[in-house]
C-alpha cells in the first residue's frame, strides 16, 4: 500500500468508527467499545507507519480537483512533511490513550456510546487539518472540531456549568473564525490557490498583496482556536467536561490545531514584521497572565487548563521568532505531558470521590492509595516545569534559545523587539511554571485537606495509558538530537545561556513555592478555626469556614475541612483575588460586549412589540371594524330593510319640510 494510501485511512478510520459508533451505539452495546478503540489504534499505527516512510524527508504531495468553483479551486490534497507526520503520531497516540482510559472512567455513563462516536469525530477531523493540503479542506476540520468541541464539553447537560461551557467555548471560538475565514478568502485571492504549496511559493516570492491584513485576520481565528490572549477564556471554563475530553481537547486537538496553522503558513505571516510583533505581545501576555491565573486556582483541572494556555503561549512565541521548528517541538512534548498530567489527575478525580471538579485543598493521603499516579505526574509535573532530562526542559529551551536568537539579531529579519519580548516573558513564565507545578504536587499529594473514602484500586486502563505516556514524557527530549530533520534540519538542542537562565528561574520557583508552603503551613496551624490570618506582607487566609462552604456549593464530594495551606495565595498577596477570576477578563467582556448586545436585543423587542406589531395591529383593526360594520347593515331580513327604509324616507321628509320653511 502507498504512502498516500495509508495517509488517506489515517483520518477515515476515525471517521467510520464515529459513524458507526452513532448507528450502532444502542443498537449493539457490545460493539461500542470496539469501535471506540480499535479505528483509533489502527489510525494511530497508520500514521506511525506514515511517518516512518516519510522520514522526515521531503514534502510528499497528492492532489484530486474536488470541485471547480469558478475562479479558485478546491483540491482534496495530501502534504505530508515532517510536521505533519509527527503530530498525526501525537494525536493518533493521545486518542487512542483517551479512548481506552474512557472505557473506563466512563464505563457507568449512560450516555458513553455517542461520547466515544464523538471523541472519534474529533479525531478524525484533527487528522484531517494535519495532512491537508488545501485550506478549503482544512477549514471543514477546523469546523468540524469546534462542533464536537461544543458537545463533548457540554456532555454533563445537566448541570449548569457544562451547558455554559459548552456554549462558551462555541461562540468564542467562532468570534475568532469570522476573520480566520475572511483572511482565508483574501489569502486564496492573493495566491490564487487555496493550495498550501502554492500560498507559500507565492509568499516566498512576494506574490502576498496585503501581508500584515492577511496576517492579522487569521491570528484572530488562531487565538480563538488556540485558547490566545484575549479570547483564551473558554478554555478553564471547559473543564466542566468529562476529564479525558480535557487531555484530548489540550495536548492532541483543538488548542494545537491553531499553533499547527501558523506553523504551516509561517512564510505569511513572517512576511510582515508588524504580524510578527503582535504575535509576540499576544504570546507574552498570555505566558505571564495564565501562569499567573494558574497559581492561584483551586481546582486541579483549571490549574492545567491555564497552564495549556501559557505553553501554547510559547509555542506562538516561537513562531513570533520565526521558529516552526522549536514551536512544533513543543507541540509535541508538551502533548505528550499535558496529556499525562490531565489523565493522571482524572485518576485523582476517581480517587478523591468528587464530581468532574477536584479542589486540591481538599486531598489528603493520595500518594499513597494512587502511586500510579503520583509516580508518573511527578515526572509530568517536572517536565512541564522544565527540569532536565525530561522532555520539556529541551522543549521549551529550543523556544528560548530561538528567541534569545531573534533578541540578539540572528533571526534573519526577525523584529529584535518581537525577540526580547518572547525571551523576557519566557523566563518569568518559566518561574511561575515551576511554582504553579510544584503548588500543584503539594497540595494534591501532599496536602492536609479531607480524607476521601478508599475506592479501592484505580481501573488498569486508567493507570496503564499513565505508563504509556510516561514513556514519551521521559524520552522526548532525545528527539532534539534524533530527529532535526523533521523539525525543518534546524538545531534544537539547548543553548548555554538560556539553559542556565531557564534552568535557575525554574529551580527558583520550586524553591520558593516549598518555602512559602511550609511559612503557610506554619501560619494556619497558628491560626484558631474560623479565624482569619495574614502574613506580614498583608496577604489575607480566609476562614475555614469559608472555605468551606465555598468548596461544598461548588465541588461537592468530600466532606470536612480543606487544607488551607495555601502558597499561592502567599506569593500572589493581593493580587491572589484578582489572578483566581482570570484578571476578571470575564466580566470586562460583559460590561463591553454581553451587556451590549442583551441591551441591543431588549431595544430590539421593543421596537418589535410595541412599534412595529402596533402598526400591524392597527392595519388590521380598521378593516376589521369596517368589516363589523358593513355586516350588521346587511342581515338579511326583509322586516328590518323596510325599516331602514321607512325611517330613511321620514328622515328625508323632516329634511325637506325644513329646507322648505327655511326658504
Amino acid at each position: 500500500m502507498s504512502t498516500t494510501t495509508t495517509a488517506v485511512l489515517v483520518p477515515l478510520l476515525p471517521f467510520l468508527g464515529a459513524v458507526a459508533g452513532l448507528l450502532l451505539g444502542r443498537r449493539a452495546p457490545g460493539l461500542v467499545r470496539p469501535l471506540a478503540v480499535l479505528p483509533t489504534l489502527a489510525a494511530a499505527v497508520l500514521a506511525a507507519v506514515v511517518a516512518w516512510r516519510q522520514g522526515g524527508g521531503g514534502t510528499l504531495t497528492a492532489a484530486t480537483r474536488l470541485t471547480p468553483t469558478g475562479s479558485v479551486p478546491i483540491d482534496l490534497a495530501l502534504n505530508l512533511d515532517g510536521f505533519a507526520v509527527l503530530v498525526a503520531v501525537l494525536v493518533g497516540v493521545v486518542a487512542t490513550c483517551v479512548q481506552l482510559y474512557s472505557t473506563a472512567y466512563l464505563r457507568s455513563d449512560p450516555r458513553y456510546p455517542s461520547y466515544a462516536a464523538l471523541v472519534s469525530l474529533f479525531t478524525s477531523a484533527m487528522l484531517l487539518v494535519v495532512y491537508s493540503g488545501d485550506l478549503m479542506v482544512l477549514l471543514v476540520g477546523w469546523e468540524i472540531m469546534g462542533i464536537c468541541s461544543y458537545f463533548l464539553v457540554g456532555h454533563y447537560w445537566e448541570t449548569e456549568a457544562a451547558r455554559a461551557a459548552s456554549l462558551k467555548a462555541f461562540l468564542v471560538t467562532k468570534l475568532g473564525d469570522v476573520p480566520f475565514l475572511i483572511g482565508i478568502f483574501a489569502l486564496a485571492a492573493d495566491a490564487g490557490t487555496f493550495r498550501i504549496n502554492g500560498i507559500l511559493t507565492a509568499a516566498s516570492s512576494g506574490g502576498i498583496e496585503h501581508p500584515t491584513l492577511v496576517a492579522l485576520l487569521l491570528l484572530a481565528g488562531v487565538a480563538g482556536k488556540s485558547a490566545q490572549f484575549p479570547l483564551h477564556t473558554w478554555l478553564p471554563d471547559a473543564m466542566a467536561g468529562p476529564t479525558p475530553v480535557s487531555a484530548l481537547i489540550h495536548a492532541a486537538t483543538m488548542v494545537a490545531a491553531g499553533v499547527y496553522f501558523i506553523a504551516r503558513l509561517l512564510p505569511v505571516f513572517t512576511a510582515s514584521a508588524a504580524a510578527l510583533v503582535v504575535l509576540a505581545v499576544m504570546a507574552a501576555v498570555t505566558m505571564v497572565g495564565s501562569a499567573l491565573a494558574a497559581l492561584a486556582q483551586d481546582d486541579i483541572k483549571r490549574v492545567l487548563a491555564y497552564s495549556t494556555v501559557g505553553q501554547l503561549g510559547y509555542m506562538t512565541g516561537a513562531l513570533a521568532v520565526g521558529d516552526r521548528g522549536a514551536a512544533v517541538f513543543h507541540l509535541v512534548s508538551h502533548g505528550a505531558f499535558k496529556a499525562l498530567l490531565f489523565l493522571g489527575a482524572g485518576v485523582i478525580i476517581h480517587a478523591a470521590g468528587t464530581n468532574s471538579l477536584a479542589a486540591m485543598s481538599r486531598m489528603n493521603g493520595l500518594a499513597k492509595r494512587i502511586p500510579d499516579a503520583y509516580w508518573t505526574m511527578t515526572v509530568a509535573l517536572l517536565a512541564l516545569a522544565a527540569i532536565p532530562p525530561f522532555s520539556g526542559f529541551f522543549s521549551k529551551e529550543a523556544v528560548l534559545g530561538a528567541a534569545e536568537h531573534a533578541a540578539t539579531g540572528d533571526g534573519h529579519g526577525i523584529p529584535g523587539a518581537a525577540g526580547w519580548t518572547v525571551l523576557i516573558a519566557g523566563l518569568v513564565t518559566a518561574l511561575l511554571t515551576a511554582g504553579y507545578a510544584a503548588r500543584l504536587w503539594l497540595l494534591a499529594f501532599h496536602g492536609k485537606g479531607a480524607e476521601a473514602a478508599d475506592h479501592g484500586r484505580e481501573p488498569l486502563a486508567m493507570t496503564a495509558v499513565l505508563w504509556v505516556l510516561f514513556l514519551p514524557t521521559v524520552a522526548l527530549g532525545l528527539a532534539a538530537w534524533k530527529l532535526p530533520d523533521w523539525f525543518d534540519g534546524g538545531s534544537l538542542t539547548p543553548t548555554l545561556t538560556t539553559s542556565v537562565l531557564s534552568t535557575g528561574c525554574a529551580l527558583a520557583g520550586l524553591i520558593v513555592t516549598y518555602a512559602a508552603w511550609r511559612r503557610a503551613r506554619a501560619l494556619t496551624a497558628r491560626t484558631p478555626l474560623g479565624a482569619v490570618a495574614a502574613d506580614p506582607e498583608g496577604a489575607p487566609y480566609v476562614s475555614e469556614e469559608e472555605t468551606i462552604a465555598s468548596h461544598e456549593a461548588a465541588y461537592g464530594g468530600i466532606a470536612g475541612a480543606p487544607d488551607p495551606a495555601d502558597p499561592g495565595r502567599l506569593l500572589l498577596g493581593p493580587l491572589h483575588r484578582h489572578a483566581v477570576s482570570g484578571f476578571h477578563l470575564d466580566a470586562v467582556y460583559r460590561v463591553l460586549f454581553v451587556r451590549p448586545v442583551r441591551d441591543a436585543a431588549r431595544l430590539a423587542r421593543f421596537l418589535d412589540r410595541e412599534v412595529v406589531e402596533a402598526y400591524v395591529r392597527g392595519a388590521g383593526t380598521a378593516p376589521r371594524l369596517l368589516g363589523a360594520a358593513v355586516r350588521r347593515a346587511q342581515t338579511g331580513n326583509v322586516q328590518t330593510y323596510l325599516s331602514a327604509l321607512l325611517a330613511g324616507s321620514v328622515v328625508l321628509a323632516v329634511a325637506a319640510v325644513l329646507v322648505a320653511t327655511g326658504a
